[in-house]
């Protein structure tokens, strides 16, 4: 997309696509390797529409740290789920998120890709560096999880 930001993070995970869609397109599965689950044990969670379904949606609202928003798949296929993410709180932010699933012998490379729109605060905050970590972190969760199973 012309102007914007993308941040991007890859993990290699011993496991195939079915075992990987369901954990990425699921939204309630994703309290088992999301990054952001313990920043506020008293999370509130609300799912609708048919989990793995596009349409299906998860939005919260939490302390501070957590924030709030909505989630809503967009697309789930082979090559992997397309998620739009909506912050309401602490800021307002619209991203794209696409985890990529691309198959490496009886492994899976899995990408995880957050594009934004470039916008003012975008040009003084830098991204990578603010989420960067927490997909690296997102990434080993899900390939404990993904590997166990």
């Amino acid at each position: 997309m012309a102007g914007t930001v993308v941040v991007e993070r890859t993990e290699r995970i011993q496991a195939g696509r079915e075992r990987l869609l369901p954990l990425l397109s699921r939204l309630p599965e994703w309290t088992q390797w999301s990054p952001w689950e313990d920043m506020d044990p008293e999370l509130k969670r609300d799912y609708s529409g048919e989990p793995g379904a596009i349409g299906s949606t998860y939005t919260w609202s939490g302390n501070r740290k957590a924030g709030a928003g909505a989630m809503r798949v967009t697309a789930v296929d082979d090559t992997g789920v397309g998620i739009h993410l909506d912050f309401t709180r602490p800021f307002r932010s619209s991203n794209e998120l696409r985890f990529v699933l691309e198959p490496e012998g009886d492994a899976t490379r899995v990408i995880w890709r957050m594009e934004t729109p470039q916008k003012l605060y975008t040009r003084f905050v830098n991204l990578d560096k603010l989420v960067g970590g927490d997909f690296e972190r997102g990434l080993r969760n899900l390939k404990q999880v993904a590997e166990a199973g």
